[in-house]
């Protein structure tokens, strides 16, 4: 696999400072641009990200004297010096659809962490074990923006990545409802308990716009390319609640479901054990070995236990049984900015790399 060239476009937040753990000795990826907004521009790393660095590793003296770049005004730069750019900024919707766009236009792909071009019908929202087939829409988007290259593709909300991955591969049975309950970590919301010291011993019942996401988002991974873009599907059913528990890492879901045909606990239990995806079959380096891992202890998963498994790229689950009034009931538990952003978007990347987009 040929070194590609990969610039990080929101360096300085707490995803891209994510992205820099994640891509500092990447097999496949190499760190060309670090770029955030025109305040951090012209500023080597060690200087702006030093200050804000919420990670549990430092980042590396090579990242550290990297000179900032504009991720708006520099963009034609940009897209001349990498392969690709990965995206996560903070700014208004249609800034954001347009900054990435514009990625696009100038033949430099684009693997976005952020929420903007999820609903676009010609964007690939992709969960690499689940819907891979979907990046095959990226033609029908070239065609759309004029490029040879570039286009958009994007990972879906990070509470997603908790329920949805366990529920998917029980589509055999006939999904009809599922009702879940996040339990959401504090660095979702890019902060920490230094700078939110407001969710110390607390829990705010309220996320703005994350039940929406919960809800309508599984139906696009759960849709079919069909023509030029991803039409969603009409089930399963979803019905959401998401609420900030002061966790550092970690989004925890209580799901509850209803099948047309119900299965056994064995045969859930056989199939999470034993789910492989295309990333497990490629072995792409961020891929999980075991993507789906099954305890059963009464009081597993655990936030802190588990949240690292496999490097923070695995599904814990647990406690599954059966319901009163749905068919059964479960809990489980991903990394939120690993599983559920930065490194959902590598894996993603490496995805695309495998399928011959970024060449």
């Amino acid at each position: 696999m040929k070194k590609y060239k990969v610039g990080i476009v929101g360096a300085t937040g707490m995803v891209g400072q994510r992205f820099i753990t994640l891509l500092d000795n990447h097999p496949w990826f190499d760190i060309t641009v670090l770029a955030a907004s025109s305040r951090s521009a012209g500023q080597k790393y060690k200087d702006v990200g030093g200050k804000r660095w919420m990670m549990d590793v430092p980042f590396s003296e090579k990242v550290g004297e990297m000179v900032i770049m504009d991720a708006t005004a520099d963009v034609a730069k940009i897209a001349s010096m990498v392969d690709f750019v990965f995206c996560a900024v903070d700014m208004k919707k249609d800034e954001i659809k347009a900054l990435e766009e514009e990625y696009a236009k100038h033949e430099c792909p684009v693997v976005s962490n952020n929420s903007a071009h999820r609903h676009t019908p010609d964007v690939p929202m992709v969960i690499p074990e689940l819907n891979p087939e979907h990046t095959a829409v990226i033609e029908s988007q070239r065609k759309r923006l004029g490029t040879k290259r570039g286009f958009v593709a994007v990972k879906s909300n990070c509470s997603l990545q908790s329920y949805v991955p366990a529920i998917f591969p029980l589509n055999k049975f006939g999904v009809k409802d599922v009702l879940v309950c996040t339990y959401q970590a504090i660095s979702g919301a890019g902060k920490n308990f230094e700078t939110w010291p407001e969710m110390v011993d607390n829990v705010i019942p309220f996320i703005c716009g994350e039940e929406e996401k919960s809800e309508i988002e599984p139906l696009k991974i759960y849709g079919k390319v069909e023509g030029d873009e991803i039409v969603p599907a009409t089930a399963p059913a979803f019905t959401a609640q998401c609420i900030r528990v002061p966790v550092t890492n970690g989004h925890m879901g209580a799901v509850f479901v209803r099948f047309e045909n119900k299965p056994s606990k064995e045969e859930i239990i056989d199939i999470w054990n034993n789910f492989k995806g295309v990333p497990q079959e490629l072995n792409l380096p961020s891929a999980p070995k075991q993507f789906l891992n099954y305890f059963v202890e009464d009081n597993m998963p655990q936030t802190k236990l588990q949240r690292e498994l496999e490097g923070g790229m695995a599904v814990s689950i647990g406690r599954l049984r059966e319901d009163t009034q749905y068919d059964y009931k479960f809990v489980c538990l991903s990394h939120n900015t690993l599983r559920g952003a930065a490194g959902g978007a590598v894996l993603l990347a490496e995805l695309l790399c495998a399928q011959g987009y970024m060449d």
